[in-house]
């Protein structure tokens, strides 16, 4: 149990098919405590669901920089520091995920933009005064960052976004030795990837496309969180880690 007693939050869980959910279960069973937030007043009605009694619940919309200075003094209040933070949160509109790229609104890129992307470096913020040495912040995205993914278009603009943003991020926080990095993830029927045109079609060509020709789970990628949070990675620094089962090879 080599996160016992640490102190993490996690960010995005909507349900027990979301990657944060394997996250948090991962983390849970190497012994941290958790610190689930969630947007609004339907998102805590999953999350009660879901999380222990003893488990501390915030709210925090990441659009928001009041509420996630709330949240963050609310944790603080409660734990006064802590470990690690897994960000798990993005958003695009659907009309701007298919069609042409040429034709994203004004308005669609830029919102996509500040819940993907700009996101994480707001939460960092808020976290900073709070994380221990030693610290580990973990945050999520896909291959569609760096290829042209059918049906993934803003949300793959926002994606290669949020990896430049973990190696800036990375630089400065490495100086109160606190990590940044991220995970690739596969393809995985989550609530995020339902919203993607022909999502089914997506995992199935990403399932045939591994070695061993079975999907990712969020319990795989659950494992390397928790791995990333704690110190066994603490020469990880800035980088993007692939957990996909190999698809990204070829």
């Amino acid at each position: 149990m080599f996160l016992k007693n640490k102190k993490i939050v996690v960010m995005g869980v909507a349900n027990k098919r979301s990657i944060a959910w394997g996250c948090a279960k991962a983390l849970k069973e190497q012994g941290a405590d958790i610190i689930y937030t969630y947007q609004n007043d339907r998102m805590k009605k999953q999350l009660l669901k879901l999380a222990e009694p003893t488990d501390l619940l915030v709210e925090c919309d990441v659009a928001s920089d009041e509420s996630i200075a709330q949240a963050f003094q609310t944790i603080q209040e409660k734990y006064d520091k802590i470990d690690g933070l897994v960000h798990a949160i993005a958003f695009a509109n659907k009309e701007e995920l298919d069609g042409n790229v040429s034709d994203i609104s004004r308005s669609g890129f830029l919102l996509a933009q500040d819940i993907s992307s700009y996101s994480l470096l707001a939460v960092a913020h808020y976290a900073k005064p709070l994380l221990n040495p030693g610290s580990g912040i973990v945050t999520m995205t896909y291959l569609g960052s760096e290829r042209a993914i059918p049906n993934y278009n803003m949300m793959g603009i926002a994606k290669a976004s949020l990896e430049t943003a973990v190696k800036y991020l990375a630089y400065e926080f490495a100086a109160d030795k606190i990590r940044v990095n991220g995970i690739s993830a596969g393809a995985i029927k989550t609530l995020a990837v339902t919203g993607v045109k022909d999502y089914d079609q997506l995992i199935k060509i990403s399932e045939g496309r591994t070695p061993d020709k079975a999907g990712v789970t969020i319990e795989e990628v659950g494992n390397t969180c928790a791995f990333l949070v704690s110190e066994l990675a603490a020469g990880i620094v800035g980088d993007i880690i692939y957990v996909d089962k190999g698809v990204h090879l070829t």
